[in-house]
C-alpha cells in the first residue's frame, strides 16, 4: 500500500493544497471583514439579506479550512477584528457606497471564488480537499445565481455590449 492509498485524511498535504487553504481561509476572513462593512452600507434589504448569507458561508468555510489546517499542522492566517455595526444614516453620502456598487463588487468576488475552486479542485490529489471546494463551487454558483437574478430585478446589473442586430443568415 502507497503512502498516497487509503483514507485521504491519512495522507498528506502536498504544497499546492496547504497554501490553496490557507489562501482559501486567508481570502474568507478577508471577505468577512469586507461583507461586514458593506452591510453597514447597504440599504436594500434583499442585498442586506444575501451580505448576511455570504457572511455566513465565510464563517463556515474559514472553520472548515481551518480546522483541515490545523489537523495537518498548519498554522491557519490570523483572524480580522469584527466590525461593528453602524447606522446607514451615520455614514457621509460621498463615503458610502451605493447599493449597485456592493452588488456589483459581490457579484464579481462569487465568480472569482468559482474560478479559485475550480483551480483547487483540479491541483487536489486528496479527494477530500477536492470534495470541500467542490462543495464551496456549488455554493457559490447558487449565490453566483442570487445575486444575478437580485442585480436584473433591482435594474443594477451592468451588462457588457449586446449584440441586438444579428447577422442576417443568407
Amino acid at each position: 500500500m502507497g503512502i498516497l492509498s487509503g483514507n485521504p485524511k491519512d495522507e498528506p498535504m502536498h504544497y499546492g493544497e496547504i497554501f490553496s487553504v490557507w489562501e482559501a481561509s486567508m481570502m474568507a476572513k478577508g471577505m468577512v471583514s469586507c461583507y461586514e462593512a458593506y452591510l453597514n452600507h447597504a440599504g436594500d434589504k434583499d442585498l442586506k439579506k444575501i451580505l448576511e448569507d455570504l457572511i455566513q458561508q465565510s464563517k463556515l468555510e474559514i472553520k472548515e479550512c481551518d480546522k483541515l489546517l490545523t489537523d495537518n499542522g498548519i498554522l491557519p492566517a490570523p483572524g480580522l477584528p469584527e466590525r461593528p455595526p453602524v447606522k446607514l444614516e451615520d455614514i457621509p453620502p460621498g463615503a458610502r457606497f451605493a447599493d449597485m456598487e456592493i452588488a456589483a463588487k459581490i457579484a464579481a468576488d462569487t465568480a472569482m471564488g468559482l474560478v479559485a475552486c475550480s483551480k483547487i479542485m483540479g491541483m487536489c490529489i486528496r479527494e477530500d480537499i477536492g470534495a470541500l471546494f467542490a462543495k464551496y463551487h456549488l455554493t457559490k454558483t447558487a449565490f453566483g445565481v442570487r445575486i444575478l437574478e437580485m442585480n436584473k430585478e433591482k435594474g443594477w446589473l451592468v451588462p457588457p455590449p449586446l449584440q441586438v442586430k444579428r447577422p442576417e443568415e443568407q
